[in-house]
């Protein structure tokens, strides 16, 4: 009996010393890892949009004529896109800025120089926007979100490209219009030149590296456009007023198909712009109205 009775005792004892163990390996087990905040700053209105898409909280937003996402309606702005104010930007302490590769020229060297971390998204065509979005997506743990964005975009793109592909291809000459100067040329390089390749139209200018080139109308006019696209960038109404002052006096343009025929269309800001943005479905359509029908 007093064999049996220590045999219990001992078999307690290994079982209490068993319990133990196991608590004291739950208790220094690592903690699990959180995820990382983020403090972030969209310097221009089509990285914001998308952000808002992401439903990504944002510490700073650009300075917009253009009404912004609800999200944003309480948060510091930073100022203009092309030039942002560095000092309000600096004073929020961000994780990352976030402003779009056009820009990059003009900004990386003034944020290196105040030591802010920046990125520049690539909005530069329709292709590298959903690209972009999926990053950002994937950099900010909103896959989902990237996935459900990008599906509607492909979708709209999608169905232009079945409407247009039968269609006769139109010439089309895209001009972009500066507050103080007169116009700029839009290649198949910049975004409404991609816009007008995504409808199946053909750029009046091809064969151009840069975005936007300067051309004299002479050489313009031989290249007969079909149909003439006139982005007002800036200051909208400005450039509007401009672009009908040189179309009025510059006996020139009258000579051009396009005017001949009424095929003259105004672009406004913010559905069009120098980058990509959600607005494209309103884009797309658009431009089918102006390019088809």
């Amino acid at each position: 009996m007093k064999y049996v009775k220590a045999w219990l005792l001992l078999s307690i004892c290994l079982l209490l010393v068993s319990c133990s163990a196991q608590k004291s390996e739950v208790k220094t087990s690592k903690p699990a890892e959180t995820d990382t905040e983020h403090t972030v700053v969209a310097t221009t209105l089509a990285v914001a949009e998308i952000m808002d898409k992401l439903e990504v909280d944002l510490a700073g937003v650009p300075t917009t004529q253009y009404t912004l996402p609800e999200r944003y309606k309480d948060v510091v702005e930073v100022g203009n896109p092309m030039s942002p104010d560095m000092e309000i930007i600096k004073s929020l302490k961000p994780t990352e800025v976030l402003s779009v590769t056009t820009l990059e020229y003009d900004l990386s060297e003034k944020f290196e120089s105040m030591k802010i971390p920046a990125s520049f998204v690539n909005l530069e065509s329709v292709d590298n926007m959903i690209q972009s979005i999926n990053d950002l997506g994937a950099k900010y743990d909103r896959a989902e979100n990237a996935k459900t964005l990008v599906d509607t975009i492909e979708s709209k793109v999608n169905e232009i490209k079945g409407e247009t592909k039968d269609k006769e291809q139109p010439v089309v000459l895209i001009l972009l219009g500066v507050p103080g100067a007169s116009y700029l040329v839009s290649t198949e390089n910049s975004y409404v030149g991609n816009l007008v390749e995504v409808m199946g139209g053909k750029n009046a200018v091809e064969g151009q590296a840069a975005e936007y080139i300067s051309a004299n109308t002479e050489f313009l006019q031989q290249t007969n456009p079909d149909i003439i696209l006139r982005l007002s960038h800036g200051v909208p109404d400005q450039v509007a007023k401009e672009f009908d002052k040189e179309f009025a006096e510059n006996d020139i343009w009258k000579h051009f198909n396009a005017v001949k025929n009424g095929k003259v269309y105004d672009l406004e800001e913010p559905i069009f712009a120098t980058t990509a943005n959600l607005n494209i479905t309103q884009a797309l359509d658009q431009l089918m109205e102006m390019m088809y029908e």
